[in-house]
């Protein structure tokens, strides 16, 4: 889509706030564009292939990681912006990078890296996905990071507690950490990834849910988002109650299902947008919250987490794995606070050259990089002790 094909309120890559070090612009690229890519080959999106949704890395080959999922959101992201005029490269960009912080064992992981830094700050997988573009990352000779947007920076830091946003404005005035004091909502792009990472992984949860053996098509028949779509998928091919094909009801009951919250987050958008009328992203940024489901999506939406929450995430099978991973992580940082030599020598230099909040914000940084099976082979490697296999 071109600048000019785009709606006022969207993001235009030709009045972008800039980046933190300026740059001359590429001479085949927008702005957003040009954060997309350097996403892309950036190392921590590497390493989102070997790190957990759901069920851990060891577990299967088909189930979702942190890298299929961010493509399921840009897939989604993309296809809802271009319905309603917004930036999609823009969208794209901010949903490849938004798990780029997220800490092996998905969220058991970042629970129990969190409890270890409640000391020093506490852990947010937000503003480490922040930390990991603004700085951990080293491609360029003349700055750490990907020297991103503000724009896709800002859709990155989805969350922010009110201590850390403080500190971030400190640290960048008028920066992404001022809105979460003014209280203001980010752009209309940032907006629709959020929403599109709630579509995508409830999606994904189920089809994973039903392929471990966890939860069954017969258990989601009390979740009537999915099951209404199961009944008429069904109803349209009989066949597909055969048990042999399963597979295929599953697929399309839930194709179904996202279709349907797809076009509902376009009209519910659409009409509030509609009803408040931004002129310019900058006044989106005033304006309530405009990308959204419907009160009726949203109820379904809420009844569906409740069952995943209770069927899968709290299922006795997936609380002991992840126990287990927790118990990783807490060694682990135990083990590198009280010797930092173990870490790779940048993280050890770090650790090293301060107090015990720089030792333990380094040993953070390093743990909340490894994929799964990388802190598992480190852990059995500092403790003689096996948790996980694979």
């Amino acid at each position: 889509m071109q600048s000019s094909d785009l709606s006022l309120c969207a993001s235009n890559p030709a009045l972008t706030r800039g980046r933190r070090y300026l740059e001359a612009p590429a001479p085949t690229r927008t702005e957003y564009q040009r954060d997309r890519d350097r996403i892309v080959h950036s190392t921590a999106f590497r390493r989102l292939v070997y790190k957990t949704q759901v069920f851990l890395n060891h577990e299967g080959d088909l189930f979702r990681t942190r890298l299929t999922h961010s493509l399921e959101v840009a897939q989604l992201g993309r296809s809802i912006a271009r319905s309603l005029r917004i930036n999609e490269d823009l969208v794209e960009a901010i949903s490849l990078a938004h798990d780029l912080g997220h800490t092996p064992f998905g969220h058991a992981g970042q629970d129990a890296l969190h409890g270890c830094m409640v000391e020093y700050g506490g852990f947010e997988h937000n503003l480490q996905s922040l930390r990991v573009v603004d700085c951990l990352e080293e491609r360029y000779p003349q700055y750490d990071g990907l020297n991103l947007t503000f724009e896709t920076r800002e859709g990155i830091l989805k969350h922010c507690s009110r201590i850390h946003a403080q500190q971030l404005e400190v640290a960048e005035p008028h920066g992404v950490g001022g809105r979460f004091l003014r209280r203001e909502q980010p752009s209309l792009e940032a907006q629709l990834c959020n929403l599109a990472d709630e579509i995508a992984y409830n999606a994904h949860d189920i089809d994973d849910g039903v392929r471990s053996g966890l939860i069954t098509l017969v258990q989601l028949r009390e979740v009537p988002l999915f099951d209404q779509y199961r009944a008429t998928a069904q109803a349209e091919y009989p066949d597909l109650a055969q048990p042999s094909r399963e597979r295929r009801l599953l697929f399309e009951a839930i194709r179904r299902m996202l279709s349907a919250q797809v076009y509902d987050v376009i009209a519910a958008t659409q009409s509030a947008l509609l009803l408040y009328a931004p002129a310019s992203a900058d006044e989106v940024r005033k304006s309530p919250p405009l990308v959204h489901f419907s009160d009726a999506m949203r109820e379904h939406s809420k009844v569906l987490k409740q069952f995943l929450f209770k069927h899968l995430y709290r299922h006795p099978q997936v609380m002991e794995t992840t126990g287990r991973a927790q118990e990783i992580v807490r060694d682990l940082f135990a083990a590198y606070f009280a010797a930092p030599q173990e870490m790779k020598a940048a993280f050890a230099q770090q650790a090293l050259a301060g107090d015990a909040s720089v030792r333990a914000r380094a040993v953070a940084d390093f743990i909340a990089g490894m994929t799964d099976r990388f802190a598992a082979r480190e852990h059995e490697r500092l403790t003689g002790r096996r948790l996980l296999d694979g």
